[in-house]
C-alpha cells in the first residue's frame, strides 16, 4: 500500500468517527451527574477541535455526510444498493453461460493438467444441454435458463472468474469476505462502512436464506472487527409470515409512544454508560440496533410482507423459498436497504448446486427454480425504475468440473472447480449484452482476461462509487480493506 493510500486511509477512518465525538461532547454537556474528566479527556477536548478544522481544510466535502443518512462516496456511483444471488455450492459454467462444444471431441480422456489428473472419473463430460444465442447482443445461455436467455441483453457475463481453492469454506469465505479464513468482514458490511444506510428504519445489510443450515454460516456475513452497527441482519425466510420472518417484533402490551417513551430513557443510560467507556465502538453498536429494532416495528412490517404484492407479481417470481426471498429483496431495496444477499439452500441440502452425482437430473432441478425469480427479480426492478441503480449478481463460490467425478455415467456428478468458472451481473452500471473474458476449449483455465474474486470485489465497490484502495479500516496496528493488497478494477464491462 502506498504512503498516499495509507493517508488516505487514516483520513477515512477519522471522518467516519468524527460525529460520534461531537454527540459524545454534547451530551455530556447536558448531564447533570457529576463527572470527573480524566487526563484523556482533558487532552481530547483540547486538541480535538483545532484537528478538526485542520482536517475539513484537507478533505472539503467529502467529511459530509451524504443526504439520508449515508456517506459520500469517493466519487459518482453508478449503483446505490446491491442484491446478491448467491447460488451454495457452485453451478456449473459449462452448463449454463459457458457452452464448450470441444468436451464432446474429448470425451471420456483423462486430464492431463497437473493440478485435476488425479480425477478418478470417466473423464471429459460433454454438457447435455443445448446452447443457443439470445437477444440482440447473440449470447449463448444454455437450454436450462430460458428466462434469464430472455432479458440477457440486461447482463454481463464473466467467463473469466477464479478463486484460491477448490474447497466449500475457504471459497465462500473469500467470495463474501475477501479471504479464506473467517477473520475479515463482509462485502456487505464494507459497503455499510463506507456508504451508510439510506434508511434509519431498516438494516443496512440484510441476509436471506430459507433455512438455518448453511456452509461456514454467520461468518459469511459478519462484521468482523468493523463496528457492531456494520453487521447483517440475518432472516430465515422458511415461512414468510412477517411474525415469523421477525420474532418479538411487536410489543404485545405497549404503544409505539409508551416504547418511545421507555427506549428513550434507556438510550439516554446507554449514552451515559457509553461516555463514560469511551464511546466504545461495540457498544455504541449495540446502542444503534436497539434504536434500529424499535424503529423497525412499523417499517419492517410493512416491507417484509410480500403478501402486499399484487398476484401477478407473486406469480411471475414463483411460490418457492427462492421465489419468495428474491420477491423481498426486491421490497427491501426499494425501501432503501444498502446490500441483501439471498443464500440459496434449503433443509435437506445446505449445498443444493454441490452436485457431486446426478448432475443432470440436479442441475435442471435447480435452474428451473432460480432461473425463473432471478429474471424475475430483474424484471421487476426494471420495470419499477430500480434496476439502473441496483447491482444484481448471480453466481457462487466456485464452478463445477468439465469431466466426471466418479465412472457411474448414468448418476455422474461434477466436483468443484475453482480455476475457471461464470458470473452474471444486470444493473447497477453494468453493459448489458456483453461477455468479458474466456475459459479455455475444455473450461478448464481462464484463457484470457481473468478476473479474480479480489478484482471482483474491486469492480462491485467501483460501481458504488468507492476506491476499494482507500475503502480501509484501521486495526490490530495496520490498514485492512476488502481486497486486501490486491485487486483491478473491470472497467471493460460498466457503462
Amino acid at each position: 500500500m502506498s504512503i498516499e493510500n495509507s493517508d488516505n486511509a487514516q483520513v477515512g477512518r477519522a471522518v467516519l468517527s468524527a460525529p460520534s465525538t461531537n454527540v459524545r461532547s454534547t451530551r455530556r454537556s447536558e448531564d447533570t451527574a457529576p463527572y470527573l474528566w480524566t487526563r484523556r479527556d482533558m487532552l481530547r477536548r483540547m486538541c480535538g477541535g483545532l484537528g478538526l478544522v485542520g482536517l475539513a481544510g484537507v478533505l472539503g466535502p467529502q467529511m459530509l455526510f451524504a443526504q439520508g443518512g449515508g456517506r459520500a462516496p469517493h466519487f459518482k456511483p453508478r449503483a446505490k444498493r446491491v442484491i446478491f444471488l448467491f447460488m451454495n455450492g457452485g453451478p456449473s459454467h459449462i452448463d449454463t453461460f459457458d457452452p464448450k462444444p470441444a468436451l464432446k471431441k474429448f470425451e471420456g480422456k483423462q486430464p492431463e493438467d497437473e493440478l485435476y489428473k488425479k480425477s478418478k472419473g470417466s473423464g471429459y463430460v460433454p454438457s447435455p444441454l443445448t446452447f443457443a444465442k439470445h437477444g440482440q447482443s447473440g449470447i449463448d445461455v444454455s437450454e436450462s435458463l430460458p428466462n434469464l436467455a430472455r432479458i440477457i441483453d440486461d447482463c454481463c457475463i464473466i467467463r473469466s472468474m477464479k478463486t484460491d481453492v477448490p474447497n466449500h469454506e475457504p471459497a465462500l469465505l473469500q467470495m463474501c469476505t475477501g479471504n479464506v479464513q473467517p477473520i475479515r468482514p463482509s462485502m456487505g458490511s464494507w459497503l455499510l462502512y463506507g456508504l451508510g444506510t439510506e434508511n434509519e428504519n431498516l438494516p443496512g445489510y440484510v441476509v436471506l436464506r430459507p433455512s438455518p443450515k448453511i456452509v461456514v454460516g454467520p461468518a459469511l456475513w459478519s462484521n468482523s472487527f468493523l463496528p457492531a452497527e456494520f453487521q447483517a441482519t440475518s432472516v430465515i425466510t422458511a415461512d414468510m409470515k412477517v411474525d415469523k420472518l421477525l420474532a418479538n417484533i411487536k410489543n404485545p402490551k405497549l404503544t409505539f409512544e409508551q416504547q418511545r417513551q421507555q427506549l428513550d430513557l434507556v438510550q439516554k443510560l446507554n449514552r451515559h454508560h457509553a461516555a463514560r467507556r469511551d464511546n466504545d465502538p461495540e457498544l455504541d453498536g449495540q446502542i444503534k440496533a436497539m434504536e434500529t429494532a424499535f424503529q423497525m416495528q412499523r417499517k419492517a412490517m410493512e416491507t417484509f410482507d410480500i403478501g402486499r404484492e399484487p398476484q401477478h407479481v407473486r406469480d411471475m417470481y414463483g411460490d418457492t423459498p427462492f421465489a419468495h426471498s428474491c420477491l423481498l429483496a426486491r421490497r427491501l431495496v426499494e425501501d432503501g436497504v444498502r446490500f441483501v444477499t439471498i443464500y440459496y439452500t434449503n433443509d435437506k441440502n445446505n449445498q443444493p448446486w454441490d452436485t457431486h452425482s446426478d448432475h443432470d437430473e440436479g442441475h435442471k432441478k435447480l435452474c428451473l427454480d432460480s432461473d425463473k425469480a432471478s429474471a424475475a427479480l430483474i424484471t421487476d426492478l426494471k420495470q419499477r425504475g430500480l434496476l439502473d441503480d441496483t447491482l444484481v449478481i448471480w453466481g457462487g463460490e466456485f464452478g463445477r468440473t468439465p469431466y466426471a467425478e466418479n465412472r457411474e455415467k448414468q448418476k455422474a456428478g461434477r466436483d468443484h472447480h475453482h480455476t475457471a468458472f461464470s458470473m452474471l451481473l444486470a444493473g447497477g452500471g453494468i453493459k448489458g449484452g456483453t461477455v468479458y473474458g474466456a475459459s479455455d476449449e475444455l473450461g478448464m483455465h481462464v484463457a484470457d482476461n481473468p478476473v479474480h474474486v479480489h478484482d471482483f470485489h474491486a469492480t462491485i465497490l467501483h460501481l458504488l462509487g468507492l476506491d476499494h484502495e482507500k475503502l480501509t479500516y484501521r486495526y490490530a496496528g495496520r490498514d485492512f480493506r476488502l481486497t486486501d493488497v490486491h485487486g483491478d478494477v473491470v472497467k471493460e464491462i460498466m457503462v
